[in-house]
Protein backbone atom coordinates (compact mmCIF):
# COMPACT_ATOMS: atom_id res chain seq x y z
CA UNK A 1 0.00 0.00 0.00
CA UNK A 2 1.25 3.57 -1.15
CA UNK A 3 2.09 6.31 0.90
CA UNK A 4 -0.77 8.14 -0.42
CA UNK A 5 -3.22 5.76 -0.43
CA UNK A 6 -2.87 5.59 3.33
CA UNK A 7 -3.24 8.97 3.37
CA UNK A 8 -6.51 8.94 1.66
CA UNK A 9 -7.97 5.80 4.24
CA UNK A 10 -6.81 8.30 7.34
CA UNK A 11 -8.86 10.93 5.90
CA UNK A 12 -11.31 9.20 4.94
CA UNK A 13 -12.06 7.84 8.38
CA UNK A 14 -11.60 11.19 9.44
CA UNK A 15 -13.96 12.97 7.59
CA UNK A 16 -16.38 10.48 8.51
CA UNK A 17 -15.93 10.91 12.30
CA UNK A 18 -16.81 14.88 11.56
CA UNK A 19 -20.31 13.78 10.09
CA UNK A 20 -20.81 12.63 13.09
CA UNK A 21 -20.57 15.79 15.26
CA UNK A 22 -23.28 16.89 13.45
CA UNK A 23 -25.44 14.21 15.44
CA UNK A 24 -23.80 14.96 18.54
CA UNK A 25 -23.81 18.84 18.81
CA UNK A 26 -27.56 18.47 18.19
CA UNK A 27 -27.96 16.51 21.13
CA UNK A 28 -25.43 18.76 23.16
CA UNK A 29 -27.28 21.65 21.83
CA UNK A 30 -30.27 21.05 24.04
CA UNK A 31 -28.68 20.73 27.18
CA UNK A 32 -25.12 22.30 26.97
CA UNK A 33 -23.95 26.06 26.43
CA UNK A 34 -21.31 26.37 23.42
CA UNK A 35 -18.19 27.69 25.36
CA UNK A 36 -19.03 25.23 27.87
CA UNK A 37 -19.75 21.92 25.85
CA UNK A 38 -16.19 23.16 24.04
CA UNK A 39 -14.22 23.39 26.96
CA UNK A 40 -15.37 19.98 28.55
CA UNK A 41 -14.78 18.33 25.50
CA UNK A 42 -11.13 19.87 25.44
CA UNK A 43 -10.75 19.03 29.32
CA UNK A 44 -11.70 15.34 28.62
CA UNK A 45 -9.40 14.50 25.08
CA UNK A 46 -6.08 16.40 26.15
CA UNK A 47 -5.20 14.36 29.35
CA UNK A 48 -5.90 11.37 27.12
CA UNK A 49 -3.31 12.84 24.55
CA UNK A 50 -1.06 13.40 27.78
CA UNK A 51 -0.93 9.69 28.07
CA UNK A 52 -0.88 8.83 24.17
CA UNK A 53 2.27 11.22 24.17
CA UNK A 54 3.56 9.53 27.45
CA UNK A 55 2.99 5.92 26.12
CA UNK A 56 4.62 6.72 22.76
CA UNK A 57 7.61 8.39 24.10
CA UNK A 58 6.28 11.41 21.41
CA UNK A 59 8.40 14.69 21.79
CA UNK A 60 7.31 18.16 22.84
CA UNK A 61 8.00 19.92 18.95
CA UNK A 62 10.80 23.07 19.57
CA UNK A 63 8.36 25.82 17.94
CA UNK A 64 9.27 29.94 16.94
CA UNK A 65 7.17 32.69 18.20
CA UNK A 66 5.46 32.89 15.20
CA UNK A 67 4.67 29.17 14.91
CA UNK A 68 3.01 29.29 18.23
CA UNK A 69 1.03 31.88 17.12
CA UNK A 70 -0.09 29.81 13.90
CA UNK A 71 -1.18 27.34 16.36
CA UNK A 72 -3.31 29.55 18.50
CA UNK A 73 -5.03 31.11 15.74
CA UNK A 74 -6.00 27.46 14.62
CA UNK A 75 -6.89 26.40 18.01
CA UNK A 76 -8.92 29.80 17.84
CA UNK A 77 -10.66 28.95 15.06
CA UNK A 78 -10.74 26.06 14.36
CA UNK A 79 -10.83 23.87 17.87
CA UNK A 80 -13.21 26.22 19.47
CA UNK A 81 -14.64 28.27 16.46
CA UNK A 82 -16.00 25.11 14.96
CA UNK A 83 -17.90 23.16 17.91
CA UNK A 84 -19.13 26.71 19.59
CA UNK A 85 -20.38 27.68 15.88
CA UNK A 86 -22.04 24.15 15.35
CA UNK A 87 -23.68 23.65 18.59
CA UNK A 88 -24.78 27.42 18.51
CA UNK A 89 -26.22 27.06 14.99
CA UNK A 90 -27.93 23.42 15.98
CA UNK A 91 -30.06 25.06 18.61
CA UNK A 92 -31.74 27.22 15.72
CA UNK A 93 -31.37 24.64 12.97
CA UNK A 94 -32.39 21.23 11.93
CA UNK A 95 -29.69 18.56 11.85
CA UNK A 96 -30.29 17.80 8.44
CA UNK A 97 -29.63 21.39 7.29
CA UNK A 98 -26.51 21.51 8.89
CA UNK A 99 -25.29 18.04 7.62
CA UNK A 100 -25.92 20.23 3.81
CA UNK A 101 -23.85 22.97 5.06
CA UNK A 102 -21.07 20.76 6.38
CA UNK A 103 -21.32 20.07 2.68
CA UNK A 104 -19.89 23.16 1.21
CA UNK A 105 -16.36 22.15 3.54
CA UNK A 106 -14.64 20.81 0.39
CA UNK A 107 -15.07 23.71 -1.86
CA UNK A 108 -13.80 26.03 1.08
CA UNK A 109 -10.82 23.80 2.08
CA UNK A 110 -9.80 24.16 -1.58
CA UNK A 111 -10.17 27.62 -1.53
CA UNK A 112 -7.98 28.17 1.49
CA UNK A 113 -5.25 25.35 -0.11
CA UNK A 114 -5.27 27.75 -2.82
CA UNK A 115 -5.58 31.10 -1.68
CA UNK A 116 -3.49 30.58 1.93
CA UNK A 117 -1.22 27.44 0.54
CA UNK A 118 -0.46 29.20 -2.56
CA UNK A 119 -1.01 25.70 -3.88
CA UNK A 120 -1.25 24.53 -7.73
CA UNK A 121 -3.62 22.36 -7.95
CA UNK A 122 -3.25 19.82 -11.42
CA UNK A 123 -6.67 19.29 -13.70
CA UNK A 124 -6.92 15.49 -12.20
CA UNK A 125 -7.50 17.24 -8.30
CA UNK A 126 -9.59 20.10 -10.18
CA UNK A 127 -11.68 17.55 -11.38
CA UNK A 128 -12.26 15.74 -8.28
CA UNK A 129 -13.21 18.77 -6.46
CA UNK A 130 -16.24 19.41 -9.16
CA UNK A 131 -17.30 15.99 -8.80
CA UNK A 132 -17.23 16.80 -4.83
CA UNK A 133 -19.33 20.11 -5.33
CA UNK A 134 -21.29 18.37 -7.89
CA UNK A 135 -22.24 15.62 -5.30
CA UNK A 136 -22.54 18.79 -2.01
CA UNK A 137 -24.91 20.56 -4.74
CA UNK A 138 -27.25 17.44 -5.44
CA UNK A 139 -27.59 17.11 -1.76
CA UNK A 140 -28.07 20.92 -1.00
CA UNK A 141 -31.09 21.46 -3.63
CA UNK A 142 -33.12 18.47 -2.37
CA UNK A 143 -36.76 18.35 -2.68
CA UNK A 144 -37.96 17.25 0.15
CA UNK A 145 -37.06 20.15 2.28
CA UNK A 146 -39.38 20.39 4.78
CA UNK A 147 -39.42 21.18 7.88
CA UNK A 148 -38.41 23.99 9.83
CA UNK A 149 -35.11 26.34 8.87
CA UNK A 150 -33.19 29.13 10.42
CA UNK A 151 -31.33 31.78 8.17
CA UNK A 152 -29.34 32.97 11.46
CA UNK A 153 -28.74 29.02 12.25
CA UNK A 154 -27.51 28.35 8.90
CA UNK A 155 -25.39 31.10 8.93
CA UNK A 156 -23.75 29.81 11.87
CA UNK A 157 -23.53 26.36 10.74
CA UNK A 158 -21.71 27.66 7.47
CA UNK A 159 -19.28 30.18 9.65
CA UNK A 160 -18.41 26.71 11.88
CA UNK A 161 -17.34 24.86 8.36
CA UNK A 162 -15.23 27.94 7.41
CA UNK A 163 -13.73 27.41 10.98
CA UNK A 164 -13.06 23.84 9.99
CA UNK A 165 -11.69 24.56 6.66
CA UNK A 166 -9.44 27.27 8.42
CA UNK A 167 -8.63 24.46 11.58
CA UNK A 168 -7.58 21.12 8.68
CA UNK A 169 -5.46 23.32 6.68
CA UNK A 170 -3.54 26.23 8.38
CA UNK A 171 -0.71 23.84 9.99
CA UNK A 172 0.65 23.77 6.50
CA UNK A 173 2.32 27.17 7.19
CA UNK A 174 4.39 25.73 9.89
CA UNK A 175 7.81 25.45 9.00
CA UNK A 176 8.72 22.86 11.92
CA UNK A 177 7.67 19.10 11.49
CA UNK A 178 5.52 18.39 14.33
CA UNK A 179 4.11 14.80 14.70
CA UNK A 180 0.28 13.92 14.16
CA UNK A 181 -0.17 13.03 18.46
CA UNK A 182 1.57 15.96 19.27
CA UNK A 183 0.09 18.46 17.48
CA UNK A 184 -3.23 16.95 18.48
CA UNK A 185 -2.20 17.40 21.91
CA UNK A 186 -1.41 21.15 21.18
CA UNK A 187 -4.84 21.68 19.38
CA UNK A 188 -6.82 20.19 22.60
CA UNK A 189 -4.58 21.81 25.11
CA UNK A 190 -4.95 25.35 23.38
CA UNK A 191 -9.16 24.31 22.94
CA UNK A 192 -9.25 24.50 27.01
CA UNK A 193 -6.99 27.48 27.35
CA UNK A 194 -9.43 29.76 24.61
CA UNK A 195 -13.00 28.28 25.57
CA UNK A 196 -12.54 28.05 29.61
CA UNK A 197 -12.36 31.35 30.25
CA UNK A 198 -15.96 32.21 28.38
CA UNK A 199 -17.35 29.10 29.41
CA UNK A 200 -17.15 30.28 33.31
CA UNK A 201 -19.82 33.39 31.73
CA UNK A 202 -22.37 30.62 30.59
CA UNK A 203 -22.41 29.23 34.55
CA UNK A 204 -26.10 30.83 34.68
CA UNK A 205 -26.82 28.74 31.86
CA UNK A 206 -25.83 25.73 32.72
CA UNK A 207 -28.96 24.51 34.59
CA UNK A 208 -30.20 22.65 31.95
CA UNK A 209 -27.49 19.97 31.40
CA UNK A 210 -28.83 16.32 30.70
CA UNK A 211 -27.37 13.60 30.54
CA UNK A 212 -27.86 12.95 26.99
CA UNK A 213 -25.93 16.06 26.44
CA UNK A 214 -22.82 15.04 28.97
CA UNK A 215 -22.86 11.77 26.99
CA UNK A 216 -22.81 13.71 23.56
CA UNK A 217 -19.93 15.68 25.06
CA UNK A 218 -18.05 12.41 26.08
CA UNK A 219 -18.63 10.93 22.90
CA UNK A 220 -17.44 14.29 20.85
CA UNK A 221 -14.01 14.14 22.95
CA UNK A 222 -12.82 10.58 22.88
CA UNK A 223 -13.75 9.59 19.06
CA UNK A 224 -14.16 12.71 16.70
CA UNK A 225 -11.63 14.81 18.79
CA UNK A 226 -8.83 12.26 19.95
CA UNK A 227 -9.67 9.63 16.39
CA UNK A 228 -10.48 12.21 14.37
CA UNK A 229 -7.39 14.54 15.36
CA UNK A 230 -4.96 11.67 14.86
CA UNK A 231 -6.32 10.46 11.77
CA UNK A 232 -6.59 13.64 9.74
CA UNK A 233 -3.45 14.57 11.15
CA UNK A 234 -1.54 11.68 9.84
CA UNK A 235 -3.30 11.59 6.63
CA UNK A 236 -1.87 15.26 6.00
CA UNK A 237 1.39 14.30 6.61
CA UNK A 238 0.94 12.08 3.39
CA UNK A 239 -0.53 14.34 0.66
CA UNK A 240 -1.16 17.74 -0.06
CA UNK A 241 -3.48 20.70 1.21
CA UNK A 242 -5.73 21.02 -1.99
CA UNK A 243 -6.12 16.55 -2.11
CA UNK A 244 -6.80 17.03 1.59
CA UNK A 245 -9.88 19.03 0.78
CA UNK A 246 -11.58 16.60 -1.63
CA UNK A 247 -11.97 14.29 1.41
CA UNK A 248 -14.06 16.94 3.41
CA UNK A 249 -16.89 15.80 0.90
CA UNK A 250 -17.18 12.93 3.10
CA UNK A 251 -18.44 14.80 5.85
CA UNK A 252 -21.80 15.44 4.58
CA UNK A 253 -22.07 12.06 3.48
CA UNK A 254 -21.65 10.76 7.11
CA UNK A 255 -23.92 12.96 8.51
CA UNK A 256 -26.80 12.17 5.87
CA UNK A 257 -26.26 8.40 6.63
CA UNK A 258 -26.25 8.92 10.52
CA UNK A 259 -29.30 11.31 10.11
CA UNK A 260 -30.55 8.13 8.69
CA UNK A 261 -29.67 5.38 11.11
CA UNK A 262 -29.64 7.75 14.09
CA UNK A 263 -32.56 10.02 13.66
CA UNK A 264 -34.99 8.38 11.49
CA UNK A 265 -34.40 10.64 8.61
CA UNK A 266 -35.22 9.35 5.20
CA UNK A 267 -32.63 9.45 1.85
CA UNK A 268 -33.68 10.76 -1.18
CA UNK A 269 -32.70 9.94 -4.40
CA UNK A 270 -30.72 13.22 -5.72
CA UNK A 271 -28.82 12.63 -2.15
CA UNK A 272 -27.69 9.38 -3.18
CA UNK A 273 -26.44 10.55 -6.58
CA UNK A 274 -25.10 13.80 -4.39
CA UNK A 275 -23.10 10.94 -1.92
CA UNK A 276 -22.08 8.87 -5.16
CA UNK A 277 -20.46 12.08 -6.79
CA UNK A 278 -18.57 12.66 -3.49
CA UNK A 279 -17.42 8.63 -3.23
CA UNK A 280 -16.46 9.44 -7.15
CA UNK A 281 -14.02 12.06 -6.57
CA UNK A 282 -12.76 9.94 -3.59
CA UNK A 283 -11.94 7.16 -5.82
CA UNK A 284 -10.90 9.17 -8.69
CA UNK A 285 -7.59 10.42 -6.46
CA UNK A 286 -7.33 7.15 -5.63
CA UNK A 287 -6.25 5.70 -9.24
CA UNK A 288 -4.17 8.52 -9.76
CA UNK A 289 -0.78 7.16 -10.78
CA UNK A 290 1.99 7.91 -7.50
CA UNK A 291 4.48 9.41 -10.06
CA UNK A 292 2.45 12.06 -11.14
CA UNK A 293 0.71 12.60 -8.09
CA UNK A 294 4.09 13.15 -6.20
CA UNK A 295 5.91 15.01 -8.37
CA UNK A 296 2.57 17.43 -9.24
CA UNK A 297 2.45 17.67 -5.45
CA UNK A 298 5.67 18.17 -4.82
CA UNK A 299 5.43 21.01 -7.56
CA UNK A 300 2.86 22.94 -5.80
Amino acid sequence: MSKQFQGYIYLSLAMALVGSTVIASKVIASGLPPFTATALRFALAFPLFLVLMRATATEWPRLQGREWLILLVQAGAGSVGYTTLLISGLRLTPAADAGVIIGTLPIVSAAIAIVLLGERPDRSILLAIALAAAGVLSIVFRADSGGTHSLLGNILVFGAVVCEGLFILINKRLTTAISPLALSTLMAGLGVAVSAPIALLEIPQAAAITTQSITAVAYYALVPTVGGFLLWYAGLAKVSGTEASVFTALAPVSAVFLAFAMLGEPISANQLIGIACVLAAVLSLGFRLPNTRRSRSEAG
